[in-house]
């Protein structure tokens, strides 16, 4: 497949773009700035420096691609409006591409159903009022932009990330977080994502990891 990616100069956008080159995909990585691309050149790997907030140009580098890949999130915990803001930029732009499918890492924090009492009745009630309520919030909006976008859209929502060395496995849970969720490494998440793209069965579904 010829797959976009945002986010590719990220922990887990670094790990989705080495997988999916290893898969034999053709990858075009949409950066602001390509000298923090961390994947070695290679022939399926195309950069393309596009501004989000230019969507004409995002749209340019989504030509002739058959899916996008965002890993777009924040960094700490401060106030932020990036998923949301990245995420109605990227749905124009592919809108304008002509590209219908889409997917988007989200987190595990915007939704319980699948979680133990405890993670539904204390710990999470916590995180979302305190230090996460900021992510959450810009969460749950960019989640709210793309369900509502008619695109072939598939949010998934992992829990914390971690980067140690992928174990080779991950688990999955359709509007649903998997029990006993708590992390899971970035390596496991982009082969999950790479995994999504191409099941139509993933359209139009949360996906827990």
């Amino acid at each position: 497949m010829k797959l976009a990616i945002f986010g590719a100069t990220g922990g887990t956008g670094t790990c989705l773009v080495e997988q999916a080159i290893a898969a034999g995909h053709d990858v075009t990585a949409v950066v602001r700035d390509p000298a923090r691309l961390a994947v070695p050149a290679a022939p399926a790997l195309h950069p393309v420096t596009a501004d989000l907030t230019d969507p004409q140009a995002v749209a340019d580098a989504l030509a002739a691609t058959d899916a996008v890949l965002t890993a777009i999130g924040p960094h700490g915990t401060q106030p932020t409006t990036i998923i949301h803001d990245s995420a109605r930029a990227i749905i124009a732009a592919m809108q304008k591409a002509g590209v219908g499918r889409l997917v988007m890492v989200s987190g595990s924090i915007v939704a319980d159903d699948g979680d133990s009492l405890l993670l539904r009745c204390l710990v999470k009630p916590v995180a979302r009022r305190t230090f996460l309520r900021h992510v959450c919030a810009d969460m749950r909006a960019g989640e709210s932009a793309v369900r509502s976008s008619g695109l072939d859209w598939t949010i998934v929502r992992p829990p914390a990330l971690t980067s140690r060395p992928a174990r080779g496995s991950y688990r999955m849970a359709t509007d649903a977080n998997p029990p006993r969720a708590v992390r899971i490494p970035r390596g496991d998440l982009a082969a999950c994502l790479l995994k999504l793209v191409g099941d139509p069965a993933a359209v139009g579904r949360h996906i827990g990891s």
